[in-house]
């Protein structure tokens, strides 16, 4: 006779029970590991904490420092600890703090590192832009940072420390009379002595620094400062590299010698206030308000330069490279195409946008 098993639901719950506890274990052993340093290396790193910030938006600024394991962890790490305290600032971290302290470093204000405040300008940005970085690290609001560098009286103060500012800024169509005139780099500075006033000094320094290598060709140039500085503007805007700079640079100049229009677009947006995402209506494209080089009655220069430029932008301009071209286009990957003629020009154009790689 043969024997039946009956089933063992007590048998079947405690497996079941080991189970789920082996799997917590497991789960445990893997948030313990995810959110545990990154390795043993102690050397300190920065963290910048801007405006807007929250432990949740920081995980990628984070992990881009290799300073937590996992985005995923660590943000289930903040969902459970719910940490608050995060401030704007500076704060050294390092590698081989768990999440944990590295929660609790930045949930404390007094780990800020008062001492120094770090801006960093690329290439290519506008007044404005500066203005918003300089709010986001700092103190110090766009609107007071604007005010500043707008301030004739203060300006007109500085042209006896820096050769460069001609009356040339003051024109009266001109936006912001330093645009093209603060070197983009990157500044440190001793936060209890911060201000908008300081800050343009520094760049201004830097500025004068740089110039002083070319100063002796801008002197013996056709153009002035002014108009130098206005030209790699265009160029900084236009093209990427070196030797694009120098042929574009080449371009502005031969439409000029021709008394052409410069058509650039990037000085219609710049007219218009508005960065290349935006969309330019017909009024803002015929605008004719001294920037503005699509406006049909505009020959020359436009009244002053639309960007703070890197060094490469400035050489351009000083010493282009001699060409027979008058048009160039950039594609959706930004290498740019001369051609001699309108009738090139169009093709070029034609060619790209059949291709999918017309930047316009």
């Amino acid at each position: 006779m043969k024997t039946v098993r009956r089933f063992s639901w007590s048998k079947f719950l405690l497996f079941l029970l080991i189970l789920i506890i082996l799997l917590f274990l497991i789960l445990v052993g893997v948030y313990k590991l995810e959110t545990g340093p990154v390795s043993s290396n102690t050397d300190p790193k920065l963290v910048t904490i801007e405006k807007g910030d929250n432990f949740f938006n920081i995980s990628k600024k984070l992990k881009k420092q290799n300073l937590i394991k996992s985005e995923t962890f660590y943000k289930l790490y903040i969902k459970f600890a719910k940490p608050s305290g995060l401030t704007v600032g500076d704060f050294e971290l390092n590698e081989a703090m768990s999440t944990q302290e590295v929660v609790k470093v930045l949930s404390n204000k007094n780990n800020q590192k008062i001492d120094e405040v770090k801006l960093t300008f690329r290439e290519g940005l506008n007044i404005p832009a500066v203005a918003k970085i300089v709010e986001e690290k700092t103190e110090i609001s766009s609107n007071d940072f604007i005010d500043k560098i707008t301030d004739i009286e203060f300006i007109k103060s500085l042209q006896k420390d820096y050769w460069f500012l001609t009356d040339s800024i003051f024109d009266e169509r001109i936006y912001y009379p330093l645009e093209g005139y603060l070197f983009p780099d990157t500044y440190h500075f001793e936060r209890k002595k911060m201000d908008a006033e300081t800050i343009i000094k520094k760049m201004l320094d830097n500025t004068a620094e740089k110039l002083e290598t070319y100063k002796s060709q801008i002197e013996s140039n056709k153009y002035n400062i002014h108009e130098l500085l206005t030209v790699a503007s265009l160029v900084e805007q236009e093209a990427v590299t070196k030797e694009d700079r120098a042929l574009v640079a080449g371009v502005f100049y031969n439409r000029l010698n021709s008394n052409m229009s410069l058509g650039s677009d990037v000085t219609t947006y710049y007219a218009a206030k508005k960065t290349l995402k935006d969309t330019l209506t017909k009024e803002e494209l015929d605008d004719c308000n001294g920037y503005n080089t699509r406006c049909v009655t505009m020959k020359g220069l436009p009244v002053g330069p639309i960007s703070n430029v890197s060094i490469t932008s400035v050489e351009a301009a000083i010493t282009p490279t001699n060409n027979d071209y008058y048009y160039f286009v950039a594609d959706t990957d930004r290498k740019v195409y001369f051609n001699k003629t309108l009738s090139e020009h169009n093709q070029t154009i034609s060619k790209l946008k059949s291709e999918g790689k017309w930047a316009a």
